[in-house]
């Protein structure tokens, strides 16, 4: 089957106006990735060689949208919404490559996986003409139900259509198929639309292939893989789900959660073995964890690398560029942004890095900012290996420390500091006896005179 060539049709043109929201329902993102990637992600895990983005409401920006997830997808747009088969019809010029497999999806189910749709392209490498992916749903009340007969699928009957004794079927239809490319041009241009809604249904192709003597089989998939999204109480269940998956899958590659319920992933977060992950962790996109690390509780980072044995937290905020390497440490109530901590630097607490390196081994001490921002511009600050900053120090960029340089705590650098340097860049402290009670008194008596002024 690696041999066959496929085509995903991906069904993403509605309206989704369940979801409250003026962006296409298909584009809501489920761990930082928009649903439909999700299903494109799983069709390309499933071989596929073409994809088929069938689009209308929105589809300019599912145009932009797809060039991030789906560069070499073609996008088809379904002017007037026909129905399913009509949607798929859409990409009859993708269909008519002839491509051994089609494979039918929807934009709106991204917990599809690889696996589901792979079973369904085998039935078609062993024969059969059409492969339904069917599943068990808790309650099969409202799903069409797959009859079969002999081990053949011999159609699919709505709700409304179904005897008492079909109605007892648990076996339902998850609306996603693949058809043998040989036929599906022909089988889909048969459907008729001589029903209620006078729409074009994808679910009478299995008849149709029927009384035309072609095998159609169905294959079963999880209730997970099938659920379907349509308003955002379901999107947040969709995105607990992934997240359980996720968990897992992390938990079992070696990765500690001492509260998994309580540890955020995105899809494309890395995370190596024997790193600790403590409650209440968001990883946000484009986070890469190396083995060992220890990520301690509120910890918050978007586009950081962290190498290993690194050390995170609590409640520190790593923001896109940040670059931790091997042993570095920053510590509760940090923030560093598009700067590199190197080798066994310390960032321990109440602290700004950004547009910087801190050099091995140096030490950042309590409140330091790096002032790398004038309001218009973006200036970087080089901090040398071994160097030493001084509590409540600002060092205003461009500015460098050099190796083994000494910062006095509470200084404003402003100008670059040599090698082994010592830097102070505070005022001298002078001492005036008496003066702090006579200050209070001032205060005390022009406060008095104020609050005696109000009421009046």
């Amino acid at each position: 089957m690696n041999q066959r060539t496929c085509l995903s049709v991906i069904l993403a043109a509605g309206e989704g106006t369940r979801m409250k929201s003026a962006m296409p329902k298909v584009l809501h993102a489920i761990a930082g990735l928009p649903m439909v990637a999700h299903v494109v992600k799983a069709a390309e895990a499933a071989g596929t060689t073409g994809l088929a983005l069938v689009i209308g409401h929105g589809a300019d920006e599912m145009r932009k949208a797809a060039q991030k997830f789906a560069p070499k997808a073609e996008t088809f747009v379904q002017e007037k919404r026909l129905g399913t088969a009509h949607a798929v019809l859409a990409a009859r010029e993708a269909i008519s490559k002839g491509y051994d497999d089609i494979l039918v999806m929807f934009g709106d189910t991204p917990l599809i996986d690889a696996q589901a749709l792979a079973a369904a392209r085998q039935k078609l490498a062993e024969g059969a003409a059409v492969a339904v992916i069917g599943f068990r749903p808790p309650s099969p009340t409202g799903y069409g139900r797959l009859i079969e007969k002999d081990g053949h699928l011999v159609a699919i009957r709505e709700q409304k259509d179904c005897s008492e004794e079909e109605k007892k079927i648990g076996f339902c239809n998850a609306g996603m198929m693949a058809v043998a490319g040989k036929h599906a041009l022909r089988l889909l241009d048969k459907v008729g639309n001589d029903n209620a809604k006078g729409e074009f249904y994808l679910t009478d192709i299995v008849e149709i292939a029927g009384a035309e003597g072609l095998d159609v089989v169905a294959t079963e998939a999880s209730f997970e893989n099938a659920l379907g999204i349509n308003n955002r109480a379901e999107l947040a269940e969709a995105e607990a789900i992934w997240q359980a998956r996720r968990r897992r899958e992390a938990m079992l590659s070696g990765v500690t959660l001492i509260a998994p319920e309580t540890v955020y992933f995105s899809h494309d977060t890395e995370i190596g073995a024997d790193t600790i992950v403590e409650p209440n962790v968001w990883f946000g996109l484009g986070v890469k964890i190396s083995t060992g690390a220890t990520i301690h509780a509120f910890s918050y980072m978007t586009g950081a690398t962290i190498a290993e044995n690194c050390e995170v937290g609590p409640f520190a905020r790593l923001r896109p560029g940040a670059d931790l390497r091997k042993k570095a440490k920053v510590g509760n109530f940090c923030e560093v942004k598009q700067s590199t901590v190197e080798e066994g630097a310390k960032v321990n607490h109440l602290t700004y890095i950004g547009d910087a390196r801190v050099g091995a081994g140096a030490n950042i001490g309590a409140g330091t900012i790096t002032c790398n921002y004038d309001g218009y511009s973006k200036f970087f600050t080089d901090i040398g290996e071994g160097a030493f900053v001084g509590s409540n120090s600002s060092l205003v960029a461009p500015v460098s420390i050099g190796k083994g340089g000494y910062i006095a705590s509470g200084s404003v650098i402003t100008e670059s500091v040599p090698d082994d340097a010592l830097a102070f860049g505070r005022a001298r402290q002078k001492t005036i006896p008496g003066k702090g009670k006579e200050l209070r008194e001032r205060f005390a008596s022009a406060a008095a005179a104020r609050k005696k002024a109000a009421a009046e």
